[in-house]
This record gives structure tokens, C-alpha cells and sequence, in this order.
């Protein structure tokens, strides 16, 4: 591996030109194709096969076409003024005349329900609510159509009402731009500290610009073919920024490194793409396995997103081992930075101060027990509010409290019950029409007389009459487990009822929908840690030929990831500090996010593991003792990775000021992992493991060390290729910015 890589990183030096211009018209080619889509997704709808309440909306779908149309949609919530009735002269006109405004909003409207005539009014004749059906999709609507909605609610308000929506007619939200940008300005700042050169600091940062580009003009592409939602691409970009500065970063660092070596530009190039570029492919190939294990979920979003994301990587990856060689030759000199012309050379007399790494990795090796005690301990407490994680799927109760869409939920749960805004749909289905009717006046018999059930409407048949569509509104709110009880009780009438008339009774709707969902990551959780766990366990055993070292990184990482789904918990479930982070309400953590935390987390704790250990295990392989091993890797990387696990949580930590509540909980979470696995475990655990278990470490099954193909990821068979300087050489660490 080295030696192909150094092979790539000298032709890519000498044809610096041709490399560039390659990238530019691979970008060129993306971009092209973005521009000729239409880059929208035609189905936002999450679709879980396997699961019952998807089943029923499938039943749904080929019974009742016109009721499970995929057309947008908007539910209008109307109030009379304070003291007065909807049913009233004056209030009655206003609404008429809304329904007039929301019917004449757009061609595309297909209907609006009345809510005198529909009987969609509360017991206390104050609220109601009307239903706009529209004949084409969400996606499909204009700026005019939204336009136009607004200022009929707006009309509405002026003569009295208290109007407010939600639906997916409605204009989306703000996406909150900014976030890459804040990390980009966040990475730029922690190079230029890093490096001390502006040149060195922008290499990460275009390579980063030009990987992500790539990556996201073919998502933008693919979208609507693929029906890709919106947070595919976040997920893409936030990791595409992070893993694509972080990349480049550990092939520049190690250029200095190697130049500051006695190498000329071109073989410190070379070397560098042989050794750091070969931690950076292995590296890239524990979060691509990571990403794209989330397929073993079998959720389509989330398969999407894996993927999207493992894209993401592949192109940083792609770039950094070719492309910043490149670079490299630009400006060979000038990205060594002005401060290493004027460092001092060492002398026998003259000793430096020891970089902060490497006193630090002196401190973890005096005391190995209480240091790896106290980390253990600390991160077990942080990881303690995981144990009462509750999941849940997005809805309007979400949503900041100044939206629209907040305010139409708040009104329809005090004017109709916390269980209206998150009705189950019983879909009874029977190819002959009197078994299903001999099954609906059982089942609704049954659910009637639960006590959590607050109201259960008459059935509605397909023309056919061989399925029929009944309501059930619970009392408790969707998030209960008063709810979630019920569910599985309806289920279980449902049971006895189909062995009683033959004819199968499934429950959907939201909250059944969420039910399952978390029922399907949980059992899917056990099987996922398997996969991934495994495969990298193996790729690891073949990076640094050893039992003990990928037994300690599973483990390590398994620690991270439960204190940083602690840490979401304690914010965005139990809204601890939840204004520090912009986060106007807490509740249940989305079902997508612990999975996909897992699988990203993963990933990343692997980079630092292979970035960090790799440096420590050349050192042994070099003869070094494995206390000296650990204090030289420290010493030449240590730093390296403080940048940048810093660059990786401040792109993360840009992403929490953003709309989206799963995209905010995750950046959080992936910010909190990044801190915790990179500082607690990998900089900290890891020394003190390493120093208990000494040359053991480093032990290798002699039968499976031969059967092994040796990846010499090291580089020990460049070692002979450049004569080198015997004078000993400055590290990573002495190239600090002059003041």
C-alpha cells in the first residue's frame, strides 16, 4: 500500500497541472449535471418495509388511491375571537370567506373541507379546522403557491381569527445556510494556529471545497431520481467538510515532517501520501463500512443516507491522495511556513521544550491505572441518561414554538385532546366484504371500550367494500406510554379478531408508525454493532497485526458513543442547557439518529484510532521500546490530531445552530463523540492501555500473522528508497506560528 501510494504521490507532484485540471473537470461534470435537475426529491414520505403499520398504508394505497394520494396537503386551524363561537354570524362569514381565499390560492388545489359540513369543530364550538388537498406534490408547489396561502391566512387574522397551519403545502423552512460556512471559518482558523501558513492552512481547505462540491452536485443530481430527502445531503456535507480537511491535514502535517527530514519536495510528497496517505485510506475504509452497514436496517432513508455519506468519504478520500500532492507542488516550500526557516537547529546543548503532546502522553504513562480509571468512570456517568433514551419521528410538537406549524398543533391539542394530533388508522381488509364488516363492528366494539380511547369514528369502505378505514383517537398524547401500550392492545384485539372472522386488521397512522420504528432500530441495533464491528475489527487486525490493539479500539469507541448519546439525551430529550443550544423544546430523540450516531461515530473514532496509533506502531516496528513508541507517536501526531478532531467537532458544532431537529441533534451528538473519543479515549485511554499491555500489544498469532498480506502501512519498504539525514530532525510539533 505504501509503495503504490507513493508511486501516486509522485506522479501527481510532477504532474501537478494535469491532476488539477482532472479534478476541475471532474467537478466540472457533477456540476453539470446538477444544473440539468431538477434537484428536488418527488416523494418525501419514509417508507419502512417490513413493519405493520407500513403494511397498512400499502393496503391503503391500493384500496383507497384517492385517501393515500401523495398530493401536498394542509390542515387550517381557525379560532373565533376571545368570548366568541365559530357558529356565530361574524366569525361563520370569515371562515367562508378564508375557504373562498384557500380554494382560489392555486390551480392545484384539489379540495377544501368545511368545517361545519365535515363536523371538524371542538366541543366548545370555539376551533376548527379545514383541509386543503391539492392535486399535485409537495415538491411540485411554487413560491406563488405558498405566497398565496400565506396571504389568505394573513386576511383571515385581519378580520379576527386566530389562523394557523401546518402540512406539507406549506413554504419548507430556512435550512439555516450558514452552518457549513461557520465550519469552514472554524477549520480555517484551528490550520492557520496549526500550521502557522496561510498556504498550508488553505491546502485542507480547498481540497475540502472541491471534494464536497463533487459529492454534493451528484446527490443534487441523483435527488430526484432517487428521492433523496434533505438531510441526505447535510449528512453528506457535514461529513465531506469534516473528513476532507482532516484528511489532507495528516498528508500536508506529514510532508513537513518529512521534508524537515532531509527529503527533497518531491519524495516528502511521495512519503507522505505513502504513510499518512495510507492512514488516510484505511481510515476511509472503517467509516465506509460503517456508513454503508446502515443498510442492514432496511430503511430506504437511511440506506440513502449511508450511502451518501460513504460517497462523501470516498471522494475525501480520493482527493486527499491525489490532489494534495498536487497542491504540494505549487508551493513546496511556502507551505512549510515561515516559522521553520527560523527555528533554531538542536544542538547536544540546546534542548527544546517538549510539545504539549507528548508531556502529555509522559503524564498518562507515570500513572496508566488512575488515568485509565478516572476516563473509564467519567465517561460511564456522561453515558448514564442514554439508559432512558426514548425514541420518536419528527412532528409539528417539534418545531420551534414561533412556527405556524407549533401554534396549529398547540390549538388542536387544547381544543381536541393531546391524542388528536397523533390518530391510529385501523385498516380492515378481507377479499370478501362481509368478513370485513363482521370484523369492523367486532374490532370497534373492542377499541370503543378501551379507557384510553377517546373517540373512535364510523368506518369507511373502499367502493368494493372488501376494506374499510376506521379512526381511533387515543386520550394521551402520541409520545405517551399510555399510547404506545394502547397500540400494542388494539393490535392484540386485532389478532383474535382476524382468527375469529378471517379478515386482517392492521393499525397505522403517525404514532403506530413510530412505535415500529423504534421496535425495528432496536432490533436492528444488535446486528448493525455486529456487522460494522466486525468487518473493521479485521481491517484493523491487518493495519497494525495485532489481537489486542482493534480489540481495545471497539471498546473505546463503544464508551464514546454511549457518553455522547448521553450527552443528547441530557440536551435534546431532557432539555438540559437546551438554550445554550438554541433548542426551544425537548422531546423524544428521533428514531434515525442513535443508528446513524452509531455508524458515523464509528467511523470517526477509527480515523483517530489508525491516524494516532499507526504513528505509534512505526515507531515500534522501528526498534523503539513501547513506552518510547507511544511517547514518539505522540510526539509527531498528537498535535495533528487535536487539530483535527477541533476541525471535526467545530464543522459538527456548526450544524446545532441549524432548523432541522434531527440535523441539530446529530451534529451535537457527532460534536460530543468527536471531543470525547478523540481527548478522552484516543489521546488519553489509549497511552494508558498501551503502556499496561507493553509488548503484548503489539502480538500477532504466528499462524495468522503468515497468512496476513502485509499492507505496510508504515512505510518500511521506503525506507531505503532517499538516503536520509542523520542530524536529528524537528517534528510537527516545532512548527509553531511566529507572533
Amino acid at each position: 500500500m505504501a509503495t503504490f501510494l507513493h508511486r501516486i504521490g509522485r506522479g501527481a507532484f510532477k504532474r501537478r497541472w494535469l491532476t488539477l485540471l482532472l479534478w476541475a473537470v471532474v467537478l466540472g461534470i457533477a456540476g453539470a449535471a446538477a444544473a440539468g435537475s431538477s434537484g428536488s426529491s418527488s416523494n418525501s414520505n419514509i417508507t419502512l418495509p417490513g413493519i405493520e403499520a407500513q403494511k397498512a398504508y400499502d393496503v391503503l394505497g391500493e384500496k383507497f388511491p384517492a385517501a393515500n394520494a401523495d398530493g401536498a396537503s394542509a390542515r387550517v386551524v381557525v379560532r373565533a375571537p376571545d368570548g366568541e363561537k365559530l357558529a356565530a354570524s361574524g366569525p361563520r362569514a370569515e371562515v367562508s370567506s378564508l375557504l373562498k381565499d384557500l380554494k382560489a390560492s392555486s390551480p392545484r388545489v384539489a379540495s377544501v373541507s368545511d368545517p361545519f359540513a365535515a363536523k371538524t369543530i371542538s366541543a366548545d364550538g370555539t376551533t376548527g379546522y379545514a383541509q386543503v388537498t391539492y392535486k399535485a406534490k409537495a415538491a411540485d408547489l411554487t413560491d406563488a403557491d405558498h405566497n398565496r396561502v400565506d396571504d389568505a391566512l394573513d386576511a383571515a387574522r385581519d378580520q379576527g381569527l386566530t389562523v394557523e397551519a401546518s402540512g406539507s403545502a406549506l413554504a419548507p423552512a430556512e435550512s439555516g445556510s450558514s452552518s457549513e460556512a461557520l465550519g469552514f471559518v472554524l477549520a480555517a482558523l484551528i490550520l492557520v494556529i496549526t500550521f502557522g501558513s496561510l498556504i498550508a492552512a488553505g491546502m485542507p481547505l480547498l481540497t475540502a471545497l472541491i471534494g464536497v462540491g463533487v459529492t454534493m452536485s451528484a446527490i443534487t443530481a441523483l435527488t430526484a431520481a432517487l428521492d433523496l430527502s434533505s438531510s441526505t445531503s447535510a449528512l453528506a456535507a457535514m461529513l465531506g467538510i469534516a473528513v476532507g480537511i482532516d484528511y489532507a491535514l495528516f498528508i500536508v502535517s506529514r510532508y513537513r515532517s518529512e521534508r524537515a527530514a532531509g527529503h527533497d519536495a518531491r519524495e516528502a510528497a511521495a512519503r507522505a501520501n505513502g504513510t499518512a496517505g495510507s492512514a488516510v485510506v484505511f481510515a476511509g475504509l472503517t467509516v465506509v463500512i460503517a456508513l454503508v452497514g446502515l443498510a442492514v436496517v432496511n430503511l430506504p432513508v437511511l440506506t440513502a443516507m449511508g450511502m451518501a455519506g460513504a460517497g462523501a468519504v470516498i471522494v475525501a478520500v480520493l482527493v486527499a491522495i491525489t490532489l494534495v500532492p498536487a497542491l504540494l507542488a505549487f508551493a513546496p516550500d511556502r507551505a512549510l511556513g515561515r516559522s521553520s526557516s527560523r527555528k533554531p537547529a538542536r544542538t547536544k546543548t540546546t534542548a527544546l521544550k517538549p510539545p504539549a503532546a507528548e508531556r502529555w502522553a509522559a503524564f498518562v504513562l507515570r500513572r496508566p491505572w488512575k488515568v485509565l480509571l478516572f476516563s473509564v468512570l467519567g465517561l460511564g456517568v456522561i453515558a448514564l441518561p442514554a439508559t432512558k433514551l426514548e425514541l420518536g419521528l419528527p412532528d409539528d410538537s417539534s418545531k420551534p414554538t414561533a412556527t405556524t406549524e407549533r401554534k396549529a398543533y398547540d390549538m388542536l391539542t387544547e381544543s381536541f385532546g393531546p391524542g388528536f394530533n397523533g390518530p391510529l388508522t385501523l385498516v380492515v381488509s378481507d377479499s370478501d366484504p362481509a368478513a370485513t364488516k363482521a370484523a369492523v363492528g367486532q374490532l370497534t366494539d373492542h377499541v370503543a371500550d378501551l379507557k384510553d380511547v377517546a373517540a373512535v369514528t364510523p368506518a369507511t369502505y373502499n367502493p368494493a367494500g372488501d376494506t374499510a378505514m376506521v379512526t381511533v383517537v387515543p386520550k394521551s398524547s402520541p409520545a405517551s406510554e399510555q399510547t404506545n401500550d394502547l397500540v400494542h392492545t388494539i393490535r392484540d384485539q386485532a389478532q383474535g379478531v382476524q382468527t375469529a372472522t378471517g379478515a386482517q386488521a392492521l393499525v397505522s397512522g403517525s404514532t403506530a408508525m413510530n412505535i415500529d420504528v423504534a421496535a425495528k432500530f432496536s432490533a436492528a441495533m444488535f446486528p448493525y454493532l455486529a456487522l460494522v464491528v466486525g468487518l473493521a475489527f479485521l481491517v484493523l487486525i491487518l493495519v497494525f497485526r495485532s489481537i489486542l490493539v482493534p480489540l481495545k479500539a471497539a471498546l473505546g469507541f463503544l464508551l464514546s458513543v454511549l457518553a455522547s448519546l448521553g450527552a443528547v439525551v441530557a440536551v435534546f430529550q431532557w432539555g438540559w442547557f437546551k438554550d445554550l443550544f438554541g433548542l426551544q423544546t425537548a422531546g423524544p430523540i428521533m428514531s434515525l439518529m442513535p443508528i446513524l450516531l452509531v455508524g458515523i461515530v464509528f467511523g470517526l473514532a477509527m480515523d483517530y484510532q489508525v491516524f494516532l496509533v499507526t504513528r505509534i506502531r512505526e515507531a515500534y516496528v522501528h526498534g523503539a521500546e513501547p513506552r518510547a513508541a507511544i511517547t514518539e507517536g505522540f510526539r509527531h501526531s498528537g498535535k495533528v490530531v487535536i487539530a483535527a478532531a477541533l476541525i471535526m467537532t467545530g464543522v459538527f458544532g456548526g450544524f446545532v445552530g441549524g432548523n432541522d431537529v434531527m440535523i441539530k441533534s446529530l451534529g451535537f451528538g457527532l460534536a460530543a463523540a468527536v471531543i470525547l473519543d478523540a481527548f478522552v479515549v484516543r489521546m488519553t485511554i489509549v497511552p494508558a492501555v498501551l503502556a499496561l499491555l507493553g509488548e503484548r500489544a503489539w502480538s500477532l498469532p504466528g499462524w495468522l500473522d503468515r497468512r496476513l498480506p502485509h499492507v505496510d502501512i508504515e512505510g518500511e519498504k521506503l525506507g531505503s528508497a532517499v538516503p536520509v539525514p542523520h542530524e536529528p530532525a524537528p517534528t510537527d510539533a516545532d512548527f509553531t506560528p511566529t507572533r
